[in-house]
């Protein structure tokens, strides 16, 4: 990333000089403007060597999810210096407009030199943008995206020049209009998006469905109740709430977890971070669920129920099931203390004597 912006800023420092130079020389005001879009197409190369050296640092203790988020700053940033650029060619140019007498034919070497600017812009282009897919880096695309609207630009400068050339004078400054208008559009995309990102919006719908799609046909997972993304440097972040049958024992349903988490960072969709909760219930079943007792509680309010039923010495182990709101008991006996034909009678001795407990659940008695 670094290599791709210093090879941008070398041309552009060079494509400055001589538009500028030139367009002065010239008398192209189109040309002159085109010089300072690249002379802000410098600056933002130099954001791109700096933002490219510390948005991919990895993740630390005050930024847990690492630094993309700095890049996406640097292209808000650069969206700005795009505006302001345009606001300056746009005012100079309206000021010979409105101002007849201060329009001048531009000279023959003004074309020549937009001439090579396009091409060298298409190129900066092309080698850009391929770093920006290899990286997967939108500030890259961005600062893409500003060569190729520079190319656009110098098309336009290119037209205005000849056009004043053909004794046209006005239309080398329309040519500086039309470029600041197109800079401004372009800067106001790259605000835009950027700010969506550091407000954390959501993916698009189709990017939303495919990734519906993806964690649906997982083995074991009965829904999906609940999917939020957002992105960093373009990537994108998601935690989900899968639903899985409350029959599953935690590492299954743990299993089931990982293997969506694997698959989304597995898929194309550009997925960094994935956090999966397992869910046994709805949302709605969960409120009923919410505020039961935990172990211990519960523990000490069976051996009350149960001391008779049940050695104190000998207490049995007890698997918890909290399902609709209440609590399923799974009772672990051992075939020393009793027989298998006897597991459904104790279980219903046991479930009668906890009857007043308001949150019991079925009871059953199983062998260890």
């Amino acid at each position: 990333m670094r290599r791709t912006s210093l090879v941008g800023a070398s041309i552009n420092l060079v494509l400055t000089i001589g538009q500028i130079v030139v367009g002065v020389m010239a008398h192209s005001a189109a040309l002159v403007a085109d010089g300072v879009h690249t002379l802000s197409d410098l600056a933002t190369d130099v954001m791109v060597w700096f933002a490219a050296g510390v948005s991919t640092q990895p993740p630390d203790r005050e930024h847990p999810y690492g630094h993309g988020r700095i890049e996406t700053v640097f292209t808000v940033a650069l969206g700005t210096v795009l505006m302001l650029t345009a606001l300056g060619i746009l005012v100079s140019a309206g000021q010979r407009l409105l101002n007849p007498s201060q329009l001048q034919a531009p000279g023959a070497l003004a074309l020549v030199v937009a001439a090579v600017t396009i091409l060298a812009k298409e190129g900066l282009y092309r080698y850009t943008v391929r770093a920006a897919v290899f990286f997967q880096s939108n500030l890259l695309r961005a600062n893409a995206w500003h060569h190729r609207s520079d190319a656009i630009s110098s098309v336009v400068v290119f037209v205005g020049v000849a056009g004043g050339l053909l004794g046209f004078k006005f239309m080398d400054s329309f040519a500086a209009v039309g470029v600041a208008l197109m800079i401004a559009h372009i800067a106001w995309d790259l605000i835009r998006k950027a700010t969506r990102e550091l407000v954390d919006t959501g993916l698009e719908p189709e990017r939303l469905r495919a990734i519906r799609a993806l964690i649906n046909e997982v083995e074991g997972v009965r829904d999906l109740l609940l999917l939020r993304t957002r992105r960093s440097a373009g990537q994108v972040l998601l935690d989900a709430h899968v639903l899985v049958s409350p029959e599953l024992s935690v590492s299954e349903g743990h299993q089931i977890g990982m293997y969506v988490r694997d698959r989304l960072l597995a898929s194309k969709l550009g997925i960094i971070d994935v956090t999966i909760h397992v869910d046994l219930e709805s949302e709605e079943q969960e409120e009923l669920t919410r505020g039961l007792p935990l172990r211990r509680e519960v523990t000490a309010r069976l051996r009350e129920c149960w001391g008779e039923l049940l050695p104190a010495d000998a207490w049995p182990d007890l698997v918890l099931h909290y399902f609709e709101g209440r609590i399923g008991i799974d009772v672990l006996m051992s075939a020393k203390r009793v027989a298998p034909q006897e597991l459904d009678a104790l279980a219903v001795r046991l479930q009668g004597a906890a009857e007043d407990l308001k949150w019991i659940g079925p009871v059953r008695v199983r062998l260890r």
